[in-house]
């Protein structure tokens, strides 16, 4: 359990990092040209890791249903809209809404048993838990106002 914890605690870093660098590209190629070079990249990265550590046996591809194979598509929806999301928003706050959506749905997901998931009973607590997040992205998002005349010069 604590291993699939730190990885999951390094995959929230790693996105986190990622959005940031997304968002710095979009800057300077628009969304498009970003969405192509991050799924590139991506691809090249994981194609070579999959020579590498599974070799032949990591294309199982006949064993896979068509509808998994659409999950690429699904990326370049997530990175236009992340990218977007930052670019409108600010990092943190784009990103606090995409981990809500991600729980929300992950819960209803889970609790109906879709996609091939193991269905899980929704519960009481589980409620408690995403509106305590809820609670805790709008504060964030109120509490740090700052009245553009309290700033110094030249910070915005």
């Amino acid at each position: 359990m604590i291993q699939g914890v730190l990885m999951a605690l390094l995959a929230g870093t790693l996105v986190s990092l990622q959005n940031i660098f997304n968002a710095k590209v979009n800057e300077h190629v628009g969304s498009w040209t970003t969405t192509t070079l991050v799924l590139g990249m991506g691809f090249l990265a994981s194609l070579a890791g999959a020579v590498i550590f599974a070799g032949q046996s990591g294309f199982p591809f006949s064993q896979m249903k068509l509808w998994y194979w659409f999950s690429g598509m699904i990326g370049v929806g997530v990175v236009i809209c992340l990218v977007q999301g930052i670019r409108l928003l600010s990092p943190t706050y784009a990103i606090s809404i995409v981990l809500i959506s991600q729980l929300m749905f992950a819960i209803l997901w889970d609790s109906l048993g879709l996609f091939g998931l193991v269905k899980v009973p929704f519960t009481p607590k589980q409620l408690i838990g995403v509106l305590v997040i809820v609670t805790g992205v709008l504060l964030f998002k109120v509490g740090g106002r700052v009245r553009q005349s309290t700033l110094p010069n030249g910070y915005q």
